[in-house]
């Protein structure tokens, strides 16, 4: 989806950081995401964005994330 891609991703102790390459930062609740809450820092910085920028794996967790599943509320149901 265009405007979606992208660019960066942080974790705190709240939330999950993506900065897209417009710009915009979208955030939300890490507990959302259960694997996600109990990685490792290693863990959680080895990730690559997948799907033409509009996703987010990490390997070795075996987790994928939709950008636009963030937006729309909806990344508690569709990550796996």
């Amino acid at each position: 989806m265009p405007g979606f891609e992208g660019k960066s991703v942080h974790v705190d102790d709240r939330h999950l950081h993506v900065e897209l390459k417009d710009g915009r930062v979208i955030s939300t609740p890490i507990h959302w995401y259960a694997v996600l809450e109990q990685a490792s820092i290693s863990e959680l910085r080895k990730y690559r964005f997948i799907c033409d920028g509009t996703g987010i794996e990490w390997e070795c967790l075996d987790y994928h994330l939709s950008i636009e599943a963030m937006l729309s509320g909806d990344a508690r149901q569709s990550a796996a």
